[in-house]
């Protein structure tokens, strides 16, 4: 079962998954990078080489405040955006709760544990959360990060694969077809890759403006088989606009079972909510499916994550 065999995860597998894939002291005892470990000045300058044409594109969604989605469901703590305008000149206060399925953001390695405290729940390389405190997280911060992700992005395009607008709640995106897209593209994975999967979350929620959201997350997305292109690939990162699906083939047992295996057990950083539409035009307009991505996140000390607007240059 699983990616060779493109067959869903089983439960059994999604299991072994918290070991199979565990990154916990490959790259030392203090490492805060994970999966970051991957980009290197080679691969730095190799996505460098790859800016030809002198195009930028944002691949973030505005900040959720309720005139930009006034759905509570979707939205239950919108940004707040307070303007002041004075004779001479104008400022506003943003305040935004980030995590969710709305705003663009980054996930922090401190964000998951591996579960509740209680069953004793650790951190990404088997840190103790009681390291996470009310005033800040004391390891596995965002402010690690502060330097910037530069490397490969790679756009997957399920929905052009599939030759529909979206991803069906019923069909989530598998490992293999990630595979199916890079053979179909030309892509050669590369380590240290960003690894966007594009499921059209703009035309679902166009095509479904009533749609009842809830969590764990109920709408279409992509199933754990993912996990296995992502570990194998050695990719750096994983940005996606949808999350995972809300139909899965088995019962995990998990409220979001790509998370919970991906930050805790390998390390790996989640782009969440991104919005791929204007890079999915990009890559068909110029034909290519690789370019250079720059993702930097507020540098927020003990942050569990940062909202962000990566650039794809081409």
């Amino acid at each position: 079962m699983g990616l060779r065999d493109r067959q869903p995860t089983t439960i059994e597998e999604y299991i072994n998954y918290k070991i199979k894939y565990n990154n916990w002291n490959r790259w030392g005892k203090e490492d805060q990078l994970g999966t970051l470990n991957h980009i290197n000045k080679e691969g730095i300058r190799h996505a460098n080489s790859l800016v030809k044409e002198g195009q930028t594109v944002s691949c973030s969604n505005p900040i959720a405040t309720p005139k930009v989605i006034s759905d509570l469901k979707r939205n239950p703590r919108p940004a707040d955006h307070i303007m002041t305008v004075g004779p001479l000149s104008s400022g506003d206060y943003v305040g935004v709760s980030y995590h969710g399925f709305v705003n663009t953001h980054i996930d922090a390695l401190c964000h998951i544990f591996t579960n509740s405290v209680d069953e004793g729940g650790r951190l990404y390389n088997d840190r103790d959360p009681s390291l996470v405190t009310d005033v800040g997280a004391l390891t596995n911060s965002v402010d690690n990060w502060k330097n910037g992700i530069v490397t490969r992005g790679v756009l997957y395009d399920i929905p052009q694969l599939r030759n529909e607008d979206y991803v069906a709640l019923d069909r989530p995106v598998e490992g293999w077809e990630l595979e199916d897209w890079a053979n179909l593209v030309g892509i050669i994975p590369k380590t240290g890759d960003a690894v966007l999967i594009r499921s059209g979350a703009d035309a679902f929620w166009k095509s479904n403006p009533d749609f009842e959201f809830s969590f764990p997350p109920n709408t279409p997305g992509n199933a754990p088989s993912i996990i296995e292109y992502l570990y194998d690939t050695s990719a750096a990162i994983l940005g996606w606009d949808l999350q995972e699906s809300g139909a899965m083939a088995y019962d995990y047992s998990a409220r979001i079972p790509i998370h919970e295996v991906v930050i805790p057990y390998m390390g790996l950083p989640l782009l969440d909510n991104a919005n791929f539409e204007e890079l999915s035009n990009m890559c068909r307009k110029y034909n290519r499916y690789e370019f250079l991505l720059v993702i930097a996140p507020l540098i927020v000390n003990g942050g569990t994550g940062s909202p962000v607007n990566p650039i794809a240059i081409f």
